[in-house]
């Protein structure tokens, strides 16, 4: 599905990550995270900005096979109070990274999307819904720019098709595959949808709207929060008409 430009994730990109740092600065870094409970607040950080940092490195390697996260070495995070400079440096770091090779450039990816800007569309929306994740954490108030949200939606739907098709360790997504069944989420804004069918095969979406098993609506920030597991099927932001079963289930086997 159609990404936003590359130019406004990047620039996304970096003042997502200075909200994130906004979001926690002044916190406890101890501070459990109510939607990621296994994290604290400094687990949620350092993830975060570990991605952004070796995400910079791979790409300014200019690698020719896959490079896991695994092998990429890089600093350790600082202290805590200074998780926000490291965070603004990260994003820049990888945005620059990108920058010179050129976003359509291959480099190494976990998805069969081999180019270099598969990494600033992907980590502009990781650190959107991880900004939630601080902000539910530290009772900091929190929305999300209505097209960035709608490209997150499309581009973590894309990802659900991809891994619906052929088994990934972390991201499985084969329990979607079905026989027909329909879901459609509808944005109220910015006016947008996205229909999922599951096939044996895996899940097709296609960018439109129309009748479905099941419709989600809600505005686009709200509908990637619900796409994401981070607010509830039945939270009054969302309006569910249909076989709701069906949503669940999809929730179920989708969150990261």
């Amino acid at each position: 599905m159609k990404s936003l430009s590359h130019d406004r994730l990047a620039g996304a990109l970096v003042t997502e990550a200075d909200l994130f740092g906004a979001a926690i600065d002044g916190a406890d870094p101890d501070l459990r995270v109510p939607t990621c409970p296994e994290w604290t607040l400094r687990d949620l950080t350092c993830h975060v900005g570990v991605a952004y940092h070796k995400s910079a490195a791979i790409i300014a390697s200019r690698p020719t096979g896959y490079v896991p996260f695994e092998a990429v070495t890089i600093d350790d995070p600082p202290a805590f109070e200074a998780l926000g400079a490291w965070l603004r440096d990260g994003a820049e770091r990888l945005v620059a990274a990108v920058t010179e090779v050129g976003p359509e450039t291959p480099t190494s990816t976990w998805t069969p999307d081999r180019r270099a800007g598969f990494w600033t569309r992907r980590l502009t929306h990781e650190t959107v819904v991880h900004r939630a994740d601080a902000a539910f954490a530290t009772g900091t108030p929190y929305d999300v720019a209505a097209d960035l949200a709608a490209d997150g939606i499309a581009e973590g739907l894309g990802l659900v098709a991809v891994f619906s098709r052929q088994q990934h360790p972390a991201l499985d997504r084969t329990a979607l595959r079905g026989t027909g069944e329909t879901l459609l989420f509808h944005a109220t804004e910015p006016e947008a949808g996205w229909l999922a069918r599951r096939t044996p095969s895996g899940v097709e979406v296609s960018e439109e709207s129309g009748e479905a098993d099941v419709v989600v609506e809600g505005r686009a920030a709200d509908l990637l929060l619900a796409l994401t597991g981070r607010v509830a099927a039945d939270d009054p932001r969302l309006a569910v008409s249909g076989d709701a079963a069906l949503f669940t289930h999809w929730l179920a086997n989708t969150r990261f």
